[in-house]
């Protein structure tokens, strides 16, 4: 490999929210990587630094092109420059969409288990989370179409925020599901916030469906979330996209954005975006296959190891979906033994929505000799929480 990924960064005492936390403690809870990030983003921000005036910015027209080229080439997607909006983060923008598009008091329909953070962008600005639960048959997720159009047919429910690649159980929704999806939400006049901050953290051999390529129907109800601080692991630059081809959709949303602030770059964000989408590919398709391997490395592990624990089939992202059901239907309670008793942090599954319950996530994004400490706290934390439930009959 060209890139080491490898190397063991110390992250401690940095205002890392992800490592500045107690000394034994082993982090694979939040979604940023252990990595540093592409050397060609590092020389670019390297070079704004030394240029020394950190004045008010704009974004410049080779942000536009870095997106457009990148979106083109590695995902087939045509974008046009008008469609695209600067924004400081996907989350700051799903919850300032939330507020521009739909109406305090109405639904906005997710698919559980997902990323917990749309909760917040939904409940915290008085609207009403509404869920679509996922299909889990004890190997892989699927869609309940005949409860999602229940849900998009209720009167108040005008917006459904989908997760393509899916955050927590990495699954890549093909085509046919995704214009499916398409088809009820137009057919109930619900929009669709596509967040796509993980689709560049495809396994090698697969590549995602952008939600806006499927047909003139999604792209014309949509609204896209973009970004590179996933894949690039730049998120404390933030910054970030969001692209509606609708015109009247998209004027909405530019003013939302810039009436909440959050449509202006700081010094650093541009350029950072514009190395990452332009030089940082190599890379990037480094990093991929290092992801894999570690993916990889865990399932052996685990079918190994732990055989109660099951690893849910993942094609997309550094997030593993543990099913630990057969050992603790209370994610919370088992996840705090496992800090408790080895240090090793971890996200509880029932915070991405009850169906999350018996399920704990695992950021594997880090140098092998981490996630093999990881691995044995597993391990260790796993083994003693049955030999204490026992002790408990």
């Amino acid at each position: 490999m060209q890139y080491n990924f490898d190397e063991v960064v110390d992250r401690r005492n940095t205002g890392s929210l992800k490592w500045d936390g107690k000394e034994n403690e082993l982090p694979m809870w939040v979604a940023d990587m252990d990595f540093k990030t592409a050397p060609e983003v590092i020389e670019a921000l390297k070079s704004r630094v030394e240029h020394g005036v950190f004045g008010y910015n704009d974004v410049t027209e080779d942000w536009y092109q870095a997106i457009i080229s990148w979106w083109e080439r590695r995902h087939g997607l045509s974008i046009e420059k008008e469609s695209l909006i600067f924004t400081t983060g996907v989350v700051p923008a799903i919850s300032s969409i939330v507020r521009k598009i739909t109406t305090v008091g109405e639904n906005v329909v997710v698919q559980t288990p997902v990323y917990n953070i749309f909760f917040n962008s939904i409940v915290n600005n008085g609207r009403n989370v509404l869920e679509n639960r996922l299909v889990y048959d004890g190997e892989s997720y699927s869609i309940d179409f005949e409860d999602l159009e229940k849900k998009l047919s209720d009167q108040q429910t005008t917006m459904m925020i989908l997760c393509n690649p899916h955050n927590p159980v990495g699954k890549i929704w093909d085509k046919e599901t995704l214009a499916r999806i398409g088809e009820l939400c137009h057919k109930y006049h619900v929009v669709v916030v596509s967040d796509e901050i993980h689709c560049d953290l495809t396994d090698p051999g697969h590549s995602y469906v952008p939600f806006a390529s499927v047909s003139e129907c999604c792209a014309n109800n949509s609204i896209t979330c973009m970004a590179p601080t996933k894949a690039f692991n730049i998120a404390g630059l933030q910054t970030a996209a969001v692209m509606i081809p609708n015109k009247q959709l998209h004027h909405k949303v530019w003013r939302g954005l810039n009436t909440d602030e959050v449509a202006e770059p700081n010094s650093f964000a541009v350029a950072a975006t514009v190395a990452a989408f332009t030089k940082g590919e190599a890379w990037l398709d480094e990093l991929r296959q290092y992801l894999y391997e570690n993916k990889q490395m865990v399932r052996e592990f685990i079918s190994k190891e732990l055989l109660e624990v099951k690893v849910v089939p993942s094609d997309a992202t550094y997030l593993l979906w543990l099913d630990c059901q057969s050992i603790s239907l209370f994610s919370e309670t088992l996840t705090e033994f496992i800090y408790d008793n080895t240090g090793l942090r971890l996200c509880s599954g029932d915070s991405y929505g009850k169906s999350g319950n018996g399920f704990l996530r695992m950021n594997v994004a880090c140098p092998r000799e981490l996630l093999l400490d990881g691995l044995e706290r597993l391990k260790k934390g796993v083994m003693a929480y049955q030999e204490w439930a026992v002790n408990q009959c």
